[in-house]
């Protein structure tokens, strides 16, 4: 998978300031978290809350998100990765409000050489569903209703950390809206952030890392 390394690097170069473009660059950033505003270390800690939309501590810390596979912080399994199966991982969620309609789901790297590089969009997960299997291919294995976005390889799928050189650090964030979106299947994260705009309820982050071993 030496092509999957060599694309996140040369693809990362689109994506250049694709973070500050969509989100700072909207009037000051309202954030809770002190340090990094949009990949904090600390577990479950806010990114950014959206558009100028502020979350309160207690909306921040009430939605977990959690995978089987590996804890927060922790290095994610090969398997999941470019260097295994390339599976996307096993998910689970709680503390969502009672006014959500939605959810969607934003796996990125913030450490890709030439800007972030996005993994896997997902959105319009419906409220009846709390979790997601690993192994999700298309749109088909999703729950009903829900799409995938496009990643920064250009598909709508799951790609997985396929470091070009070093650890870095993959950031899987779920947001709970108080609405469906109306976007086709395909959306960019911009499109899909810009969608979100005064509609999030709650938020929450799961950071892994993924060295490769070679």
């Amino acid at each position: 998978m030496v092509e999957g390394a060599a694309l996140e690097m040369l693809c990362g170069a689109t994506h250049r300031g694709f973070e500050s473009h969509s989100l700072r660059h909207r009037g000051p950033p309202q954030v809770e978290a002190a340090g990094d505003p949009l990949y904090p270390s600390t577990p479950q800690s806010p990114r950014v809350a959206g558009y100028g939309q502020l979350l309160k501590p207690e909306e921040i810390m009430a939605l977990q998100l959690t995978s089987s596979a590996f804890s927060h912080s922790e290095s994610i399994p090969s398997r999941y990765t470019c260097d295994g199966e390339d599976l996307s991982p096993p998910l689970a969620w709680s503390g969502a409000p009672s006014e959500t309609q939605s959810f969607a789901l934003i796996m990125d790297d913030p450490d890709a050489p030439r800007g972030t590089f996005v993994h896997w969009v997902v959105y319009n997960l419906p409220t009846s569903v709390s979790s997601l299997p690993e192994g999700i291919r298309g749109d088909a294995d999703l729950p009903q209703g829900a799409v995938h976005g496009q990643n920064s390889w250009g598909r709508n799928d799951y790609g997985g950390p396929c470091p070009p050189s070093g650890t870095h650090r993959y950031f899987f964030t779920l947001y709970a809206l108080d609405r469906q979106l109306s976007l086709a299947a395909g959306a960019t994260k911009e499109a899909l952030l810009q969608a979100m705009e005064g509609h999030l309820l709650a938020q929450a982050q799961l950071m892994g890392t993924y060295q490769r071993k070679r």
